[in-house]
């Protein structure tokens, strides 16, 4: 595959990846302020949001690694 056509799609991937990672930061940090306030079950309720974009982020580097080997076939 041609690697100039695959390099935007990838770089598009890993700025997802770092959205989504971003986003998942920022709920642990709500996460630990709960539990740090106290309140431990709201602060698990709080970090139940981050399990998809975990599995999102995953996602997209698995597609991201795959292209990249695709590419440089």
């Amino acid at each position: 595959m041609d690697r100039a056509a695959i390099e935007p799609a990838i770089k598009l991937l890993l700025s997802e990846i770092h959205t989504k990672l971003t986003e998942a930061t920022r709920i642990a940090k709500a996460a630990e302020a709960c539990a740090l306030a106290g309140s431990i079950a709201e602060g698990v309720s709080v970090s139940m949001d981050i399990e998809q974009l975990i599995y999102d982020a995953d996602r997209l580097q698995a597609a991201a690694s795959l292209l990249n080997r695709l590419s440089g076939e």
